[in-house]
């Protein structure tokens, strides 16, 4: 089995680094779990090692499914609730957008269901404008991203309607933070890394980690800067490795510890559909595949930031799962990771009626 699994991971790392300057692929099936590199410029040094299993990557929108379990492990402990305003989360006298009397909940911001746009107000123009500026989110401060809420109409009324939105997945990680009394990173660690015993998802890099950090790149092979986020970091913010992601998502087959297994129920159990063959539960987009595909459940969430991109997915009815790393932006490690993720799942059975 490990031999297999190593092979089919080495031969997506490898297929990935054709296009990436440096990528890392773990495929997880039950309890055997392989960790490949492929590429060079494994570190900011650029000094042409792979990246590895400790190397540390932007993972981008893959931080939503942390958000989104940090509100289900606040709502599990009763902190929070999945119906609670967003409004009672924020500083008094903060004008939250409705929209035919049905406020933005906590749970409409974890399933893209709040009508809020993709990104805070005016920032879109800005972005087209100057692509190559260093983050572009640098400036969501909590102060602009509240200001700019007050101002913006919602395109559909909350809880009707999924359009994905940075800007209501970073309100979630502010309001969450706020609640808890600290700040996003902290709570994250304190919520889910720690109980997990992740000790490389981060928001802040320091000097020790800084040196197993993978450089990013653009789509040309340009070293870029690294995005911060500021106050929009439940959007996109963390940084994480291989070996934590394939500890996240042993939680996701596996239950998870006691203290956090309530929290990964109820992330799961709540669903908005979006079509027949998919939904998106908090924090995770899923899909069943088609009957001559062998109907096969797949759960995932990918992301990229101006250097990299990532993807983590999983079956949990097979406990098995695919996580990709890749230090480049604009070539998506997306269609290479489904591939490895549909093969383990035609490897290893059909799926429940």
């Amino acid at each position: 089995m490990a031999q297999e699994l190593g092979t089919l991971a080495q031969q997506t790392a490898d297929r990935l680094a054709e296009k990436h300057v440096g990528v890392v692929v773990a495929a997880m099936v039950e309890d055997a779990v392989e960790i490949r590199g492929a590429g060079g410029t494994g570190s900011t040094a650029d000094d042409g090692r792979a990246p590895g299993p400790d190397t540390l990557f932007e993972i981008g929108s893959v931080t939503k499914p942390f958000t989104a379990l940090a509100l289900a492990r606040l709502v599990s402990t009763g902190r929070a609730g999945l119906d609670e305003p967003l409004a009672d989360l924020l500083p008094a006298g903060t004008a939250v957008p409705s929209r035919d009397g049905r406020q933005i909940t906590l749970q409409h911001l974890a399933t893209h269901t709040s009508g809020l746009p993709r990104l805070p107000r005016g920032m879109l123009l800005p972005a087209l404008l100057h692509p190559s500026k260093p983050d572009p989110y640098a400036d969501c401060t909590a102060d602009a991203l509240l200001s700019g809420l007050a101002r913006t109409r919602l395109g559909a009324v909350p809880g009707k309607r999924f359009r994905y939105s940075n800007l209501g997945a970073g309100l979630l990680g502010l309001a969450l933070a706020r609640r808890a009394g600290t700040d996003y990173e902290s709570l994250i660690t304190r919520e889910i890394s720690a109980p997990l015993g992740m000790t490389d998802t981060v928001v802040t890099v320091d000097e020790a980690r800084s040196r197993r950090s993978a450089q990013g790149h653009a789509r040309r092979g340009r070293p870029v800067t690294p995005w911060n986020l500021a106050d929009l970091a439940g959007a996109g913010a963390l940084r994480s490795t291989a070996t934590d992601l394939v500890a996240f998502v042993r939680a996701q087959l596996d239950g998870g510890p006691e203290g956090l297994a309530e929290a990964i129920r109820l992330s799961r159990a709540v669903e908005h559909r979006t079509s027949p063959f998919a939904w998106v539960h908090l924090g995770w987009m899923a899909h069943r595949l088609h009957p001559r595909q062998g109907a096969h459940l797949q759960i995932w969430h990918n992301g990229g930031t101006g250097g990299f991109s990532s993807f983590v997915g999983f079956d949990p009815e097979k406990r098995l799962g695919v996580i990709a790393l890749g230090n480049t932006s604009g070539r998506p490690v997306d269609r290479p990771a489904f591939d490895l993720l549909r093969t383990l799942q035609q490897d290893h059975g059909s799926a429940p009626n």
